[in-house]
């Protein structure tokens, strides 16, 4: 009985992770939405969202709940997800190596694409199409750089533009590289993502792009979010640390993908 018992709160410890990260990606989520995608009761999920409240991660409301920390990070257009700070700086510098000017890009919404976007005031004649508004801002007064931005459902913790209205704008935008994030690539190598709402835009970034680069630090590999993609081998390079685990290295090679080190 208490192996069952330790079992069960295990369970629930990593359900409630799960719940945190959806809401860090997507700023809010309904009892009953949460019951769907994690297979369980709405009392569980209210049990979920009470431990998560007395944590202080979030505020619980009516029928769901809010990240804490929502307002704070849009007036302050900040992202969430700022560890490995020094490491994705390292694959931006990396990443902007692949940027001639002149080219026509994608510049997916992340903390690691954000640190990519920063380093091109000095590039000319590009032609960026994005769902970040923090990285429309960041490069929008830049004449040298010609700028669109999605339409589409303003998700806060990301400062992003998703769903299928944001996937319909790229149905008819053809770019030379898309530089996309992930929000784990798990086991067997699947693309994910918190939420679910990103996956048409995902989808959609990718077939507008001839060359895709997916921008993904280390501790990434072997983490499986609630979402996916489907199979790395639908991007031709990741931009990586040399964190990553030599046998992740030597799979994703097996799939035809090049996996580019950055220089720390």
């Amino acid at each position: 009985m208490k192996e069952n018992k330790t079992n069960k709160n295990m369970l629930a410890n990593t359900r409630r992770l799960k719940i945190l990260e959806f809401m860090q990606e997507d700023g809010s989520a309904r009892v009953k939405t949460l019951s769907e995608i994690f297979s369980v009761t709405e009392p569980t999920v209210r049990q979920d969202l009470e431990q998560l409240e007395r944590k202080g991660y979030i505020v619980r409301e009516h029928g769901g709940a809010y990240l804490k920390s929502l307002s704070r990070q849009v007036n302050s257009l900040s992202l969430q997800h700022t560890e490995n700070a020094d490491k994705k700086r390292n694959i931006a510098l990396t990443a902007l190596r692949f940027i001639t000017d002149g080219e026509s890009l994608i510049l997916d919404s992340g903390s690691t694409v954000t640190e990519l976007a920063a380093l091109l005031q000095g590039k000319k004649n590009l032609s960026i199409v994005t769902n970040a508004l923090n990285i429309a801002l960041l490069i929008g007064s830049n004449p040298g750089l010609q700028l669109l931005v999605t339409g589409g459902e303003f998700k806060p913790p990301t400062l992003s533009l998703t769903g299928e209205k944001a996937a319909g704008f790229l149905e008819n935008v053809y770019v030379d590289k898309l530089f996309l994030a992930a929000g784990g690539i798990s086991e067997s190598l699947d693309i994910t993502f918190p939420s679910f709402n990103d996956l048409p835009v995902k989808r959609a970034m990718i077939k507008a792009a001839r060359t895709t680069y997916l921008l993904a630090d280390s501790s990434k590999f072997g983490k499986a979010s609630i979402a996916s993609l489907g199979p790395l081998a639908q991007v031709d390079h990741v931009i990586t640390d040399s964190g990553l685990p030599r046998e992740f290295y030597e799979k994703i090679c097996a799939l035809g993908v090049k996996v580019v080190v950055s220089n720390e």
